[in-house]
């Protein structure tokens, strides 16, 4: 899969995007990624990429036709999927990144100041992406983020292609807790049914741990869960039995 980047600080992404899996996955082939600097396309004898606002007010908007210039050299055969990294886009989630990973070419678009003019969004953008609600100073953290989510989803970056099938989100509920040696430590001691070797049990301990802290920390995003029948049960069956519990914590206090 081929990332293309259009940012005016293509320093930045070096180190993040050169070293660990997303490096072993460049160096492996198996994605590639390259910078557009788009002072590279700036006029004038500064290289100017932005301009005033129409209408007056702070900020400084992105030009249309330098963002076009380096977007056409991103994106020669305009077959690539174009997305502007924008606050006021959907919110980044993993289900999103799922559907990226199975493009052939995705091309980020780092926005800097007030943005980009809203004619090239309009006409040249196929989906705007927001990592939440808060504003960066640009959109290259954000480009680092969807990069990262969106190239270990492609089969072989992480090496076990199971691995990101267990990761939180995946499956549209938080993980369930990992513990490693040694088995006891600071008092504290590993569950038993994680030494037993019984992996049936460790699954069905693993998953109801998954459903249980979803609950309590993310229940928002229970409802777009795959959870089967019995699970569903569960759920309810737990969420009575924390009804219960802070009933009990409350009569105390």
């Amino acid at each position: 899969m081929k990332f293309s980047i259009i940012t005016l600080f293509p320093e930045m992404f070096a180190d993040p995007l050169g070293v660990s899996i997303l490096g072993r996955g460049q160096r492996a082939g198996l994605i590639e990624v390259v910078l557009t600097s788009l002072r590279d396309f700036g006029t004038g004898r500064h290289r100017q990429v932005d301009d005033a606002s129409f209408g007056g007010g702070p900020g400084m908007v992105i030009k249309p036709d330098v963002m076009d210039a380096a977007l056409k050299t991103a994106n020669p055969d305009g077959s690539g999927y174009v997305v502007y990294l924008s606050p006021q886009g959907a919110c980044f989630d993993q289900e999103r990144a799922v559907k990226l990973a199975s493009l052939d070419h995705l091309v980020l678009i780092c926005g800097h100041y007030e943005g980009l003019d809203e004619r090239f969004i309009q006409s040249r953008v196929d989906e705007e992406i927001s990592l939440g609600d808060f504003v960066l100073t640009g959109g290259e953290i954000p480009a680092m983020a969807v990069v990262d989510a969106t190239a270990r989803m492609i089969p072989g970056v992480l090496g076990d292609s199971a691995s990101y099938a267990e990761d939180s989100f995946y499956d549209g509920m938080l993980d369930h807790p990992h513990y490693t040696r040694p088995a006891e430590w600071s008092d504290q001691v590993v569950p038993d049914v994680l030494l037993s070797g019984n992996h049936a049990a460790i699954a069905a301990w693993r998953r109801r741990q998954s459903l249980l802290r979803t609950l309590i920390r993310r229940p928002d995003i229970l409802k777009n869960a795959r959870l089967t029948r019995h699970e569903k049960r569960l759920i309810q069956a737990l969420a009575e039995e924390l009804d219960l519990l802070n009933d009990d914590i409350n009569a105390v206090g």
